[in-house]
């Protein structure tokens, strides 16, 4: 990584610490950076190249934005600052329409099958770091639930069963474009949230 991507990653990194910097992981008191810094690293380490890093740390900013005007002013500073490249990546793993902000958001369901949509349309350097959000994402829900109990999944709109479908479905669409280590990560997390939902259901 040369000098200048190094110097963009440092500016999405400040322009992920001031739009993020207030907000929480669900149900905890880790600060939801954590995760946006942890995606990044994810798609650096398969491979991904300084555009995939910085939409990593951006890829929740246009469905947390709290209302619809600073939605729009987002896309347009990401666009302005890193170019459509990584504006394109962004808009890609964003499960919200223009209309809908962090307080004002559609069906769960709605959402889940538009992005499922979306991600069968994208190119392989979306699915990239739309893989390694739900690789995060998956293994905080599995140790969560290891350390802490099954209450974990009421902290979600969607039952356990409809979590094991949507990264189920999440997997088996992006699993051609990825890597294979990144591929057997994600295997062994659904295997292990499939488990756990089972034995609720036991």
């Amino acid at each position: 990584m040369n000098s200048e991507e190094r110097a963009r990653l440092v500016k999405a990194t400040e322009l992920c610490h001031r739009w993020h910097a207030e907000q929480q992981r669900k149900a905890t008191q880790i600060p939801y950076v954590s995760h946006l810094l942890q995606v990044e690293g994810l798609v650096l380490e398969h491979g991904g190249d300084s555009d995939q890093a910085i939409a990593a740390l951006l890829h929740d900013s246009l469905e947390d934005a709290p209302d619809s005007e600073e939605r729009a002013l987002r896309e347009t500073e990401i666009e302005a600052r890193f170019g459509p490249r990584v504006l394109d990546i962004v808009l890609d793993c964003t499960d919200t329409g223009r209309d809908e902000f962090l307080k004002k958001k559609k069906a769960w369901k709605e959402r889940k099958d538009r992005y499922l949509e979306q991600l069968r349309r994208a190119p392989a350097r979306t699915h990239l770091v739309a893989a390694c959000d739900k690789r995060h994402n998956l293994h905080a829900i599995v140790y969560d639930v290891k350390t802490s109990g099954p209450d974990v999944f009421d902290r979600f709109t969607a039952t356990p069963s409809e979590c094991l479908w949507y990264y189920t479905s999440v997997i088996e669409t992006l699993r051609s474009s990825l890597p294979g280590r990144l591929v057997d990560e994600l295997d062994h997390l659904l295997e292990e949230l499939r488990a756990q939902v089972a034995a609720l259901d036991a």
